[in-house]
C-alpha cells in the first residue's frame, strides 16, 4: 500500500532528485533533516512543522468538505501528524494543468493532477518532478506497463497514475450478444453503430490496428523518421472508412448524438469512455453493457481496432518550497486507498491493478471494459510536444472521408497527402 508517510530509507535520494529537477528552485528545511536520518520510516516534517500546500484539481473533487480531495487531505494529515498543514486548494482541471502550470512554474501548485498528453510540455517547462527509489518501485508495482509508460519520458517517471484515459464500446445487450461485439462488421449487420469518425482521438484506432505508428514502433522515439506512418495497409484502411461511412447502419457520433441515440433506441452501440457511463447506464437500463474494442475486416482479415491509452496522474512541482511533503502527497493521492475512495465517490476507475479484483470494480461493466481495453486493444498515446500537430490533421482527414471528398478511387493519393501533412504538422508543432 502506498502511504505518504513512508519514504523507507530513500528520502535522501528522492530529495536530491527533486532538487535537481527544480533547476535552482529552493527546497524546504525538512529535506535536509530527512536526508540525514537513517530511520527506515522517515518523517516528512519535523514535529510541529508548519507547511502550506497548494493543490490543484477538478471542481468535482473539491465541491465541498466531503468531496474526495478534502477527504484525502485529512487522511494525509492523519498519516503524517508531524506536519501542520495549511491547505490552499484551487480549481484547475487535469486537461488545463499543462497550460496553467507552465505559465509560471514557480507560482504554480505544489501538487496537481494532469492528463498525460501534457507531459512533454510540463517536462520542457521544468514544472514536474520525477520519482525514484522506493516511491518509484511502489508506483510500478501498482500499475501496468502501459500506465507507467504514459507518465515516462526518457526513462524517467514523472507522475502517479490514478486512472486510465481511453475509450471503449458501450452497447445494447438486447441487440448484440457478447460474441457479436467482437466484430464491428457483425455489429453493422445487426444494428446501428455510432462512431465519432471526425474526431481525431478515435479515427486513428483503425490505422493503429493495421500497423500505423507514431514516434516509432513503440511511440517513444521523439525523433523517429517519419514521425507518423500508416504502414502498408494505410490506403486499405482509408477505403474501409469510406465504405464504413456509407453503411446504412453507421451513424456519425458528434455533439453527444450517440448517447441521445441510445436513449431513443435509434442507436445500439457507441464508443466513449467512463465519463459517459452514468448517462449510458440510464439510457440502456437493464440492457447496459460494455466491452473492449472490436475487430474489423480489412481485406478479409480480422484487424484489431486500437484506441489511444493514456492516464490521468498526480504530479508534484519540483519548485515547491516543501518539496518532500509535496512528493509524499502526490504518491498518497495516487495510492490504493485514495483510488478506491475516488471510485466510490466519483466512479473514477482506478489504474491500480490490485483494485481490479475489488468487488465493486469487478462488477462495473465500464470499469472492466476500460481495464480490458488498456490491456488488450490500445496503444500508448505519445506525450511529446510534437503531438500538438497530430489532432487537427486527423480531424480534417476524418471530415474529408465523411463528407465524401475522399473516395475509394482517390484513397491512395488522399492517404499519402494526409500522411505528408500529418508529419509536417507534427514537425512544426515542436517549435510552438
Amino acid at each position: 500500500m502506498i502511504n505518504g508517510k513512508k519514504i523507507i530509507g530513500l528520502a535522501a535520494s528522492l530529495v536530491m532528485v527533486a532538487g535537481a529537477a527544480a533547476c535552482g528552485g529552493s527546497s524546504n528545511t525538512n529535506s535536509s533533516s530527512a536526508a540525514s536520518s537513517s530511520s527506515t520510516e522517515e518523517k516528512i516534517c519535523t514535529d510541529g512543522q508548519a507547511v502550506t500546500l497548494t493543490v490543484w484539481g477538478p471542481q468535482e473533487d473539491q465541491a465541498d468538505d466531503s468531496s474526495w480531495l478534502p477527504t484525502e487531505e485529512k487522511a494525509f494529515e492523519k498519516a503524517n501528524p508531524e506536519c501542520k498543514i495549511t491547505w490552499k486548494n484551487a480549481v484547475v482541471s487535469e486537461g488545463d494543468a499543462g497550460t496553467t502550470v507552465k505559465q509560471d512554474p514557480s507560482a504554480a501548485a505544489d501538487v496537481y493532477m494532469f492528463a498525460n498528453d501534457q507531459l512533454g510540455t510540463l517536462v520542457q517547462a521544468g514544472a514536474i518532478g520525477s520519482f525514484q527509489g522506493d516511491y518509484l518501485n511502489q508506483i510500478k508495482e501498482k500499475n501496468s506497463d502501459t500506465m507507467i509508460e504514459s507518465v515516462t519520458q526518457d526513462g524517467t517517471v514523472y507522475g502517479v497514475p490514478f486512472t486510465a484515459n481511453t475509450w471503449f464500446m458501450y452497447y445494447d445487450s438486447s441487440v448484440f450478444s457478447a460474441d457479436d461485439v467482437k466484430s464491428l462488421d457483425t455489429m453493422l449487420e445487426k444494428g446501428k453503430v455510432s462512431f465519432p469518425l471526425t474526431n481525431s482521438w478515435y479515427m486513428w484506432a483503425f490505422y493503429a490496428g493495421a500497423g500505423a505508428t507514431l514516434f516509432g514502433d513503440d511511440g517513444t522515439n521523439e525523433d523517429a523518421d517519419p514521425l507518423a506512418s500508416v504502414g502498408d495497409k494505410g490506403t486499405d484502411v482509408t477505403k474501409y472508412l469510406v465504405s464504413l461511412k456509407s453503411n446504412p447502419n453507421f451513424v456519425l457520433d458528434e455533439n453527444s448524438s450517440g448517447k441521445d441515440g441510445l436513449a431513443d433506441k435509434t442507436v445500439n452501440a457507441i464508443f466513449s469512455g467512463t465519463w459517459d457511463s452514468a448517462d449510458v447506464k440510464t439510457a440502456l437500463g437493464d440492457n447496459y453493457a460494455a466491452a473492449q474494442l472490436p475487430t474489423y475486416k480489412l481485406d478479409g482479415t480480422d484487424t484489431q481496432m486500437k484506441s489511444f491509452a493514456g492516464s490521468k496522474a498526480v504530479a508534484y512541482n519540483p519548485k515547491s518550497q516543501n518539496v518532500a511533503v509535496a512528493m509524499a502527497l502526490a504518491v498518497f493521492l495516487g495510492g490504493t486507498d485514495a483510488q478506491k475512495a475516488h471510485y466510490e465517490m466519483r466512479q473514477i476507475v482506478p489504474s491500480d491493478n490490485t483494485l481490479s479484483s475489488d468487488e465493486e470494480v469487478a462488477k462495473d461493466p465500464a470499469a472492466v471494459a476500460q481495464m480490458n481495453t488498456v490491456a488488450n486493444t490500445s496503444i500508448l498515446q505519445p506525450t511529446f510536444a510534437k503531438m500538438g500537430g497530430f489532432w487537427d490533421a486527423n480531424e480534417t482527414f476524418g471530415k474529408a472521408i465523411y463528407n465524401g471528398d475522399v473516395t475509394a478511387d482517390n484513397a491512395e493519393t488522399q492517404t499519402q497527402q494526409f500522411v505528408d501533412g500529418l508529419n509536417k504538422a507534427m514537425e512544426d508543432a515542436k517549435s510552438k
